[in-house]
């Protein structure tokens, strides 16, 4: 009998799966929610078995036998996993699926020129990218979702492991006509009568929120974003302060007005930007290439789309 069915749709199916509904399957994988809905009706059609059962107000649950599919399904996709890596191996050849997490904040910034630079080394590999907060990376490789992330060293589980490539400390983000717009450096002191505009994600605002609470001090929050650039817009428009450690080549908010970076004084903690993957989980030739050219383009003296030292 001919199979009539993909390992894409398998994907599908799992994603669907693991994240309980097609919308949230269709932002993990990066696909559209009509080709998953698709591809689950293909494979329903295909097998003659439902695999889910919609529960109003709580998404998609899988039937028994969709269950037991599942566990079939993550057989299936793993071993077609290890034929990839296998013919690679033996070809020596960079190809097949790579899924790329990267941190939010500087996703928009270093990833598309790490890619472009990537696939045009090793055209054959099928890259794939991922921004999500640094807890949406953690699940992501737990869950296979991803074969590698660019991140901080911000609350790295035990079962990951982290390779530091810079080190970024944190800068005092500001409008061009703000009170401490032309500082050398400024403390966290001196900002605490000062409106705040906090970069509201999971794990980074209490880094930067440390700031304060190492003085014994509130900061003046008077808005929270989950998006780097409307942080930017909102400072560069004098709504308040902010942080960041990434400080990009162009100083400029995404409506052209500009920004002042000023380095933090007292000390507080950098952070290092690295790659961070499972542990214990095998190293395919298209993640460690991938690995190995992250090493070699993000360094203390260059990083794509990046200014790593102060200039007047």
């Amino acid at each position: 009998m001919p199979l009539r069915f993909t390992l894409r749709q398998l994907e599908y199916f799992q994603a669907v799966a693991e994240c309980g509904s097609i919308a949230a399957a269709s932002e993990r994988v990066n696909v559209s929610s009509p080709s998953i809905s698709a591809a689950i009706s293909q494979l329903e059609e295909e097998f003659g078995l439902q695999l889910f059962v919609r529960k109003h107000a709580h998404g998609l649950s899988l039937t028994p036998g969709g269950a037991q599919f599942l566990q079939q399904t993550r057989n299936v996709l793993s071993e077609a996993s290890q034929l990839i890596s296998l013919a690679n191996d033996v070809t020596n050849k960079v190809r097949g699926p790579l899924n790329v997490g990267c941190l939010l904040t500087f996703a928009q910034i270093i990833l598309p020129q790490l890619r472009k630079r990537f696939v045009t080394l090793h055209p054959e590999v099928e890259f794939r990218q991922f921004e999500r907060s640094q807890t949406g990376l953690i699940e992501g490789l737990r869950n296979a979702v991803f074969d590698i992330a660019l991140t901080y060293d911000l609350n790295i589980p035990d079962d990951l492991i982290f390779k530091p490539l810079l080190t970024l400390p944190p800068y005092l983000l500001v409008s061009e006509d703000h009170d401490l717009a032309q500082c050398d450096s400024v403390s966290p002191a001196e900002l605490v009568k000062y409106p705040m505009v906090l970069l509201d994600l999971p794990v980074s605002s209490d880094y930067f929120l440390s700031f304060f609470n190492k003085i014994g001090k509130a900061p003046n929050i008077v808005e929270r974003t989950h998006d780097m650039a409307v942080m930017q817009a909102l400072v560069a428009n004098g709504i308040g302060f902010s942080f960041a450690n990434i400080r990009p080549t162009s100083e400029r908010a995404p409506d052209g007005k500009k920004l002042r970076y000023i380095p933090l004084s007292g000390k507080l903690r950098a952070l290092h930007l690295g790659l961070l993957r499972q542990k214990h989980a095998r190293s395919t030739l298209t993640v460690s290439t991938f690995a190995s050219f992250c090493q070699k383009s993000i360094t203390e003296e260059a990083a794509p789309g990046l200014k790593l030292r102060a200039t007047s």
